[in-house]
C-alpha cells in the first residue's frame, strides 16, 4: 500500500485523526525548512532564533491550533508562512523590550552587530504595522504579501491557496508591494 500524500493527509486530519500530524511532519519538513529559509534571509546574520528552532515553532503552533481547516497543501503551507512570520514578530518585539532601560556605553564589534539585529527587528515590526494597516484596507493583498514575501511561494502556489487566479495574484503582488512602499519610504532603506 503506498504511503499517503500530503493532501490526503491533510484530509484525515480535517476529519479528525490527531495522529496524523505524526505520519504529516516527516512530508513537509524540507518544504518547511525551505520556508524558514526564506523567512530567515529577511533577518540580521546575528539572529539568535535559528531556522531549526522556527520550523519546530510554527510546527508546535500549528499542531496547537484547534480545528485549523486545511484546504490543500498550499494552503497548508500559507498558514505555515503565517506562524512564521508571527513568531519572527512576537521574537522582535521581544528582543526590543529587552533592550529598552540600557545606559550608553563604548561601542564594540559585538555591539555594532547587535545595533544591525535591532534594526532588522525594527524593520520586522514596522512591516508588521504596515501590514496590520493594509489588512484594514484589503486582507487578500496581506494574504499575498505573506504567502510571497515571507512564505517565498510562486505566484501560481499562492493562486492555489487563495483559490485566485494567477493573473489576480501579480495585480495584487505589486499593488502591495506599491502600497508597502509609499508606506514605509523614510523610515527603512528600502531597495
Amino acid at each position: 500500500m503506498d504511503k499517503p500524500g500530503v493532501t490526503q493527509l491533510l484530509l484525515r486530519l480535517k476529519d479528525g485523526e490527531e495522529q496524523v500530524y505524526d505520519q504529516l511532519y516527516p512530508l513537509i519538513y524540507e518544504k518547511l525548512k525551505g520556508l524558514a529559509y526564506a523567512q530567515m534571509s529577511h533577518q540580521s546574520q546575528g539572529h539568535t532564533l535559528s531556522k531549526t528552532e522556527l520550523v519546530h515553532e510554527a510546527y508546535l503552533k500549528m499542531v496547537d491550533q484547534t480545528k485549523i481547516d486545511f484546504n490543500n497543501k498550499s494552503h497548508f503551507f500559507a498558514i505555515a508562512s503565517r506562524c512564521m512570520r508571527q513568531i519572527l514578530i512576537d521574537y522582535a518585539r521581544k528582543k526590543n523590550a529587552e533592550k529598552r532601560g540600557g545606559k550608553e556605553e563604548d561601542v564594540t564589534y559585538i555591539d555594532q552587530l547587535f545595533h544591525a539585529q535591532e534594526e532588522k527587528s525594527q524593520e520586522l515590526l514596522g512591516i508588521d504595522e504596515a501590514l496590520d494597516k493594509l489588512s484594514e484596507l484589503n486582507e487578500r493583498l496581506v494574504k499575498v504579501v505573506e504567502m510571497k514575501f515571507f512564505g517565498n511561494m510562486t505566484i501560481e502556489q499562492t493562486a492555489s491557496a487563495l483559490d485566485i487566479s494567477t493573473s489576480t495574484v501579480k495585480r495584487d503582488w505589486i499593488k502591495a508591494r506599491g502600497w508597502l512602499h509609499r508606506e514605509l519610504k523614510g523610515r527603512f532603506e528600502i531597495t
